[in-house]
């Protein structure tokens, strides 16, 4: 669902929201929110988990029997915050939560990096895996996905920014690189400027949202992932497979590795500052 859900108290907008879709589309079977949908970007907001937003998705997740994303929300552990994403079954029971890998910094200092990934299994349809907005920059989160089974790629997004269309890009890629569908939600208005995006397992895009709030009410082909993981995408690549049984080992990885060496080079992240080569006659891009 793309709602208008800027830094504020949304939960009763999220609520209304929801029982309007499932009053127009009761087959709907499970509902994704977008990044930070509870409370916006907010991290005086943080609560414990579980929490009383956490409880108020329950109640939503339970009252109309579906699995439930709340998109995420500020989680507060011993002092630390953490943007966190908590999946919910029809019973509104927890039974998996995602702490964002990869916080959008500099401009997100004060947020805590998650370390595990988040794959679940809903019976008989399939296994999703979970990864909030910047975390899609970096490829080796969905491969990993992929390659701990996950067919579904559920990717709640908070964008306000104009690098939307970079996104875009990335989502249709990440689908046919790790040959799965990629639901990505964003939010409206403060909360986002909209173009969610659902994308097939060869990089075809199911839907694009505009830039208003809209229920994206989609049936999902699990059996385009598995016949397309077998015979590859249009029936030419097979990256999953070619990935499994390539004999490189990337030593980009390796802490200490000389391909670090450039990278360690670029500086220190941190954000441009007036003076810098940003800006006025600079060649940002």
């Amino acid at each position: 669902m793309q709602l208008a859900v800027g830094p504020r108290q949304n939960l009763a907008i999220l609520r209304a929201r929801l029982d309007h879709l499932m009053a127009l589309f009761p087959w709907v079977q499970m509902v994704v929110f977008s990044e930070l949908a509870a409370c916006g970007p907010l991290p005086s907001a943080a609560e414990h988990l579980p929490g009383s937003s956490q409880t108020a998705f329950q109640e939503m997740a339970a009252h109309h029997e579906l699995w439930l994303l709340n998109g995420s929300l500020f989680e507060l552990v011993h002092g630390k915050v953490y943007n966190t994403a908590s999946v919910i079954d029809p019973n509104g029971r927890v039974v998996a939560r995602y702490r964002k890998m990869f916080p959008f910094r500099p401009y997100e200092n004060g947020v805590e990096a998650g370390q595990e990934f988040c794959v679940f299994d809903v019976p008989d349809v399939g296994r999703f895996g979970v990864s909030i907005c910047y975390d899609l920059w970096f490829p080796e989160t969905s491969r990993t996905l992929a390659a701990l089974g996950a067919e579904v790629l559920l990717h709640p997004s908070l964008t306000t920014t104009i690098d939307r269309d970079v996104e875009l890009a990335m989502v249709r890629a990440a689908a046919a690189q790790n040959q799965c569908f990629v639901i990505d939600v964003n939010g409206v208005g403060d909360g986002g400027n909209g173009r969610s995006i659902v994308s097939g397992p060869a990089g075809d895009v199911q839907y694009q949202a505009g830039t208003s709030e809209e229920m994206i009410p989609l049936e999902i082909d699990f059996d385009r992932v598995r016949r397309g993981r077998e015979v590859g995408v249009r029936g030419l690549g097979q990256p999953l497979k070619s990935f499994r049984d390539a004999p490189v080992a990337f030593d980009v990885y390796h802490a200490h590795s000389r391909a670090r060496a450039y990278l360690d080079s670029l500086g220190p992240l941190v954000k441009p500052e007036r003076g810098s080569r940003a800006g006025i006659g600079g060649q940002s891009e």
